[in-house]
């Protein structure tokens, strides 16, 4: 009897060996960590979303999405080898890859894996705070964006270039939006959701009015001047929400990034994944719907590109510009 069912086991392990080697499949699923940023953002809901597109076409590979501080964190997650891919805005990405401003003496090398919107940095303030230009957020309790993020540190840096110094208030989104319902902050910087206003804005909005502020054109031209990785968005009337008007505002792109040690191939597939869906990630942000995730990709990258993603463009019939490519 038992070396009969010695016979049985050996027989099934010989199928499943077979099983392996002639379609590749692995039985243990590659684990990663993807990191994002507040749940309360509506890129949060996006990454979710693209969370599933790659666990649903990418065999052998289990995502799971963490909710983190954005980019900034993200980076330092990066750089203790706590996520493998993650939500990153180019501007920020680009200085923590060659070492600049914040990062000058410690770079954080990720490669870019897809695009796929452009955020305008919405200055969000209550309507009855009467702040009707940037100035007067001059001595005003007003936050910058999530405490570590790229939001906090752009929104420094611009306003710091534009003379410009409020009574910075740090804390989580959740927290400043709590504050400026409660008005003990006027306002915030928050990340657009394309165009739209983001959902913590929304929220915001829903009892308490808002104003949004824009840069006046000589603001505008110092932006463009000294931030080169920045692009100054005009944001259409009705665009942000029913009933504000056009304004003009810095921004920068939203992507996902790779850290070096993921292989060229898994790279590849998640990259093609992302790129072929149509549904799921318009789904839970409507701003992608019919986006060309190559071309913002190929557009606002300001640092070199994943290989696996470059093999996907390539594949598709795109030309990679040579600063996208690692020497």
């Amino acid at each position: 009897m038992r070396s009969k069912a010695y016979g049985r086991v050996l027989c099934v392990i010989c199928v499943l060996a077979c099983v392996v080697l002639l379609t590749g499949t692995s039985f243990a699923a590659k684990k990663i960590l993807v990191g994002t940023t507040s749940a309360s953002s509506s890129h949060y809901g996006y990454f979710v979303a693209a969370t599933q597109v790659i666990n649903k076409n990418v065999p052998g590979i289990e995502a799971s999405a963490v909710e983190t501080g954005a980019t900034a964190d993200n980076l330092r997650r990066f750089s203790r080898n706590q996520i493998d891919i993650g939500m990153i805005t180019t501007n920020t990405q680009a200085q923590a890859y060659y070492g600049m401003a914040l990062y000058k003496d410690k770079p954080v090398k990720t490669k870019i894996l897809w695009v796929y919107v452009v955020a305008p940095q919405n200055v969000v303030v209550r309507k009855d705070a009467n702040v009707k230009k940037l100035s007067d957020l001059n001595g005003k309790r007003f936050n910058a964006g999530i405490k570590g993020s790229a939001s906090e540190q752009t929104t420094q840096a611009v306003l710091k270039a534009l003379n410009i110094q409020p009574e910075w208030v740090p804390g989580s989104t959740g927290d400043i939006v709590t504050a400026v319902k409660d008005n003990r902050v006027i306002g915030y910087v928050k990340s657009g959701a394309g165009l739209a206003l983001d959902a913590s804005s929304r929220d915001i909005s829903t009892l308490t009015p808002i104003d949004l502020i824009s840069l006046d054109p000589e603001q505008a031209a110092i932006v463009e001047k000294n931030f080169p990785d920045l692009v100054v968005v005009d944001v259409p009337k009705d665009a942000a929400a029913k009933g504000m008007g056009a304004y003009k505002t810095w921004g920068f792109a939203v992507g996902c990034a790779a850290g070096l040690d993921m292989d060229e191939e898994t790279a590849y597939k998640i990259v093609k994944a992302i790129c072929e869906d149509k549904t799921q990630q318009a789904a839970a942000f409507a701003t992608v719907k019919g986006a060309d995730f190559i071309d913002l990709t190929l557009k606002y990258s300001s640092s070199p590109l994943h290989p696996g993603a470059i093999k996907y463009f390539k594949e598709k019939g795109y030309t990679i510009p040579e600063k996208l490519i690692a020497k």
